[in-house]
């Protein structure tokens, strides 16, 4: 009973979704110009951070019981910090140690969270990925209203991953217990139409860029803005700048073995006028798990030999950098931390160049250019051979242009002043 309680109406849910997913794009191409002037017009938008500490008196003498969760890699680190932070703040206030448990991976694991399912080892990406799991995925959205309905948690605290966790925050719903949801999902980008039911599964989103709250305050949902958890990470990293010095090329092609395969042997061939030209490039990899690949991808290059691969010390490695060369992602920031002009990319699967453009409210696609309220950096998402000459130009402008450097730096200023500071995050979610 409690499984097709669980689970039967959220994949009846599931199945209307994609019966409504033609008119709704439809909907969305016509509705496109608007929503993204709209958006242009919040970008600007200065959110305030809540400093204020929880009051201690007000929660409960027993352990706080919270149920956390995180779906894949990137959202598990955030969430295995969250843990830590809360652990900490208890032993601060005199309270007993929290019942963490939930979903996740080693990380959480190793940060003291009981897990119950690990969602993070069976990642998909991509809707055939996803479908091929579904007998996973469903058997967790079981789980969890178990949990919900044993262990009465005080709070579930998902990080990021909609798709699972909007679900599972309508299943904590009906057993009594509120979501805070870390790290709010871009409907504001993408998929508006989902805000509704959105807020009214979720009792409180935390965003994490400058512009979210005052989108999201026009579509009912309530938010606290806690800032970017990576400014958290990058808080014991020496900010930097390029130096006289610097001469590297760096390119960063992505962590995902299909990112790297879809857009590095691209990229690797946009950067020959400038190896012709004598500079020096370098292809970097934080972990050395694809290092394997992407040293294949440089030696079936027009530019082997010329190329160098560097795995580990990213940030020793970006710092000592010129110029960057890089895919669209949270890699960005990394970038803007050391401040480094950027030319920025992503490969289109040849399907989605004409209607992608078309669904995204988002003036722009890199985060720096969005937190900036301006193209600070050139951006490019195409498909097939995509704009050779432009993006050649671009990197030329970007590595020897000193005055387009500065502006390009300036850029990166406001960029980070917008973005706001470390140490707002994890955030405290046990009041």
């Amino acid at each position: 009973m409690l499984l097709t309680m669980a689970i039967a109406p959220e994949l009846m849910r599931a199945l209307g979704d994609l019966a409504l997913l033609p008119p709704r794009l439809l909907q969305q191409v016509f509705a496109q110009p608007a929503r993204c002037r709209e958006l242009a017009e919040l970008l600007d938008s200065e959110p305030s951070f809540s400093d204020e500490a929880p009051d201690a008196a007000a929660l409960p003498e027993r352990p706080l019981r919270l149920f956390l969760s995180a779906a894949e890699d990137s959202g598990e680190i955030h969430a295995a910090n969250l843990a830590r932070a809360l652990c900490a703040e208890c032993a601060a206030l005199g309270l007993p140690a929290p019942e963490l448990f939930g979903f996740g991976g080693d990380r959480m694991e190793a940060a003291g969270v009981e897990l119950l399912a690990r969602p993070v080892d069976h990642a998909a990406m991509g809707i055939g990925a996803a479908l091929g799991k579904l007998s996973y995925f469903s058997g967790l959205l079981n789980t969890a209203a178990e949990t919900f309905r044993d262990r009465t948690p005080d709070v579930f605290a998902p990080v990021d991953s909609p798709a699972l966790h909007v679900p599972l925050a309508r299943i904590a719903k009906k057993h009594g217990t509120d979501t805070v949801h870390f790290v709010a999902p871009q409907y504001w980008g993408w998929a508006p139409w989902r805000v509704g039911g959105y807020a009214k599964a979720v009792h409180t989103a935390l965003t994490i860029l400058p512009f979210e709250p005052a989108w999201f305050a026009e579509t009912g949902v309530r938010t606290e803005h806690v800032g970017h958890p990576l400014l958290d990470a990058l808080a014991e990293v020496p900010a930097t700048r390029p130096g006289p010095e610097a001469r590297d090329l760096v390119l960063l092609p992505g962590s995902r073995a299909s990112v790297i395969d879809h857009n590095l042997p691209w990229m690797l061939e946009r950067v020959a006028p400038l190896v012709q030209e004598g500079a020096s490039v370098a292809v970097l990899q934080d972990s050395p798990r694809h290092g394997g690949r992407v040293r294949n991808h440089v030696l079936n290059s027009s530019v082997a030999g010329a190329v160098k691969v560097k795995t580990g010390d990213l940030h020793a490695h970006l710092a000592a950098a010129r110029t960057a060369f890089s895919v669209s992602g949270t890699i960005l920031l990394d970038l803007l931390h050391h401040r480094l002009p950027t030319v920025v990319v992503y490969k289109l699967e040849s399907g989605l160049a004409w209607i992608r453009p078309r669904l995204l409210n988002a003036p722009h696609f890199a985060s720096t250019n969005l937190l900036a309220g301006r193209e600070v950096l050139p951006e490019f998402g195409f498909s097939g051979s995509g704009p050779v000459a432009e993006v050649e130009a671009a990197l030329q402008r970007a590595h020897g242009d000193e005055p387009w450097r500065a502006d390009c730096l300036a850029g990166q200023d406001e960029a980070a002043r917008r973005l706001g500071p470390p140490g707002t995050s994890p955030p405290w979610i046990g009041a």
